[in-house]
């Protein structure tokens, strides 16, 4: 028997989130597009994902106003998808994930360094900046730099210009 997409009868705020963000995929393009992959080809290219799953999973974060769909070219027509002020929110539980990620499950460590990018230092477990006394650095003000070298099989454009620091947020068409 087939599991179900919800949690039908669930009255948790938490069941809520895992029917939007909770199918498989999904974290990946939020997080890809905190780091600035706005563009439906970059985010095939750099997730190896189906393309039916990503149209899949772009239409439900846009309908749910977790992403907005902007045109970017006219001819032919090409969108590209950008987080909204409600997907932006969603930071401190990427971040969040990403570090126990790092800490617990993967074998080398976390893959990126997250820092203030005010002043350089890296984030607290909580997000924050412990030089400035920043509780939570918003998304806009944190960089980020791997870790560690790209994998050898990684040789497509947005894992190129994601292999060095750059800004949450800033889209990767301004480095094209």
């Amino acid at each position: 028997m087939a599991l179900g997409k919800d949690y039908e009868g669930q009255d948790c705020a938490l069941a809520r989130a895992l029917e939007l963000v909770g199918e498989r995929w999904t974290l990946l393009v939020i997080r890809d597009a905190f780091y600035g992959v706005t563009r439906y080809s970059d985010l095939v290219a750099h997730l190896d994902i189906p393309r039916a799953v990503l149209s899949d999973r772009l239409q439900t974060l846009t309908a749910a106003g977790v992403l907005e769909r902007r045109r970017y070219q006219d001819s032919p027509p090409r969108d590209e998808y950008v987080l909204t002020e409600m997907g932006r929110e969603l930071w401190p539980a990427v971040y969040a994930l990403s570090r126990w990620g790092g800490r617990h499950l993967s074998p080398d460590g976390p893959s990126r360094a997250y820092t203030h990018a005010e002043c350089g230092t890296r984030l607290d477990p909580a997000g924050g900046c412990p030089r400035c006394g920043n509780g939570l650095v918003p998304p806009e003000d944190v960089a980020f730099r791997p870790m560690r070298p790209t994998r050898e099989d990684r040789s497509d454009q947005v894992s190129r210009a994601l292999s060095g620091p750059r800004r949450l947020l800033r889209p990767l068409a301004e480095v094209d």
